[in-house]
């Protein structure tokens, strides 16, 4: 196995200036809300911005328990994203019946599978004409753009895949849970599958704050639907090829996949199996230090660290590069600016296939957009 990169860095930049606060106000004006009919039932969309020439649309897909604002808000307003949704437009999809005050499906309707809402995905695309994507998912909607890759790996450009579990849910664990959803309420089983135990035993404030959000801003019907769905899934069914043996005949992802998963987390068993079953050329593991289950509403910021200089830039000594993330907990505060300070952050990355650039403070998601498409200028702060 690899060896593990270990990298310290300090963070020391507020999440929003009040420059980008104001920017928010005219990212809010140009969002679009579409339901949009599918084979499987209506899905809601949220657009940000429009398609710009031939570059790929971000699209994201959440977990269970959450929806796209409680999911992607606190990641998508973070500083250096506004500089790529300036360059990139956004999809947000919600699940079936989780977008802001949906109602409850009627009596006997039939909740789409994993699979299905894969499917429901190529029928957003053509309504609003996009021709490939870049998807981040998180959770079971990792699972669903993993599953929308491996059946349409010409439209998918790359993956971010936080928290993501490649594997179908195994008897024993399906009789758990059928027995845990006796004796527990559904919060529970929701903040079991987001946080680990120390988070749920010592974080309380930000656990509330989830079990509200859970409990207040999700129906509650739906959410039991979604969950048996995703708890339902079938197994990826993907496998690591052979370089330069089965690579043409083994199913994986075709696409370069960013993995992404707290240390703490319950899905970092999950999220390492995954990385086991990809293509080490095309797939980066990173794995944040002192991080628990919900990577994305922290605070993260990096750079490249070493092999800064182009004229250094070689074949040979791309291994040698290390790209970091200084990141800041925080609460869920799905529409707050955030503090500042510092705080001291350690990550791992695994199998770092990237390109040099400058050492200015990059969120990851930024830094594989800039690495996909070199002709986008990321200002340095």
């Amino acid at each position: 196995m690899e060896e593990l990169q270990d990298v310290q860095l300090t963070e020391i930049k507020p999440l929003l200036t009040d420059g980008v606060r104001d920017g928010l106000v005219l990212i809010k004006q140009s969002e679009q809300e579409h339901e949009i009919e599918t084979a499987h039932g209506m899905l809601h969309v949220t657009m940000r911005g429009a398609p710009k020439g031939n570059r790929p649309v971000i699209v994201t897909f959440h977990d269970i328990g959450l929806n796209h604002k409680s999911c992607f808000n606190t990641l998508f307003n973070f500083e250096d994203m506004q500089e790529i949704t300036h360059h990139f437009a956004v999809c947000h999809v919600d699940a079936p019946g989780h977008q802001e005050g949906a109602p409850p499906f009627p009596s006997g309707y039939l909740y789409p599978t994993m699979d299905q809402m894969a499917e429901m995905l190529m029928s957003v695309l053509t309504y609003l004409n996009i021709q490939n994507v870049i998807g981040i998912g998180v959770g079971a909607g990792a699972y669903i753009l993993s599953r929308f890759a491996l059946n349409n790996p010409g439209l998918v450009e790359g993956l971010v895949l936080i928290n993501i579990d490649p594997c179908a849910k195994g008897w024993i664990d399906w009789a758990a849970s059928k027995l845990s959803g006796w004796t527990t309420n559904l919060e529970d089983i929701v903040l079991g599958h987001h946080f680990s135990s120390d988070e749920l035993e010592n974080n309380m404030e930000l656990i509330q704050t989830y079990r509200l959000h859970i409990s207040q801003d999700i129906n509650q019907d739906n959410l039991h639907l979604f969950v048996n769905s995703y708890n339902s899934r079938r197994d990826l069914e993907i496998e690591r090829p052979v370089l330069g043996v089965n690579e043409a005949v083994v199913q994986t992802l075709q696409c370069p996949a960013l993995l992404v998963v707290g240390d703490t987390s319950p899905a970092v068993d999950a999220v390492v199996e995954c990385n086991s079953r990809l293509n080490p050329t095309k797939t980066t593991l990173l794995k944040m230090a002192d991080c628990g289950g919900l990577p994305q509403v922290v605070q993260v910021s990096g750079g490249a660290t070493e092999g800064c200089q182009r004229g250094l830039w070689t074949e040979e000594s791309r291994s040698s590069v290390v790209r970091a993330l200084a990141s800041q907990e925080r609460g869920p505060g799905f529409d707050s600016p955030g503090g500042s300070g510092q705080n001291l952050r350690q990550v791992s990355l695994l199998h770092t296939q990237v390109s040099v650039y400058p050492a200015v403070s990059w969120n990851p998601v930024v830094s594989r957009l800039v690495d996909r498409f070199p002709g986008i200028i990321i200002p340095q702060k």
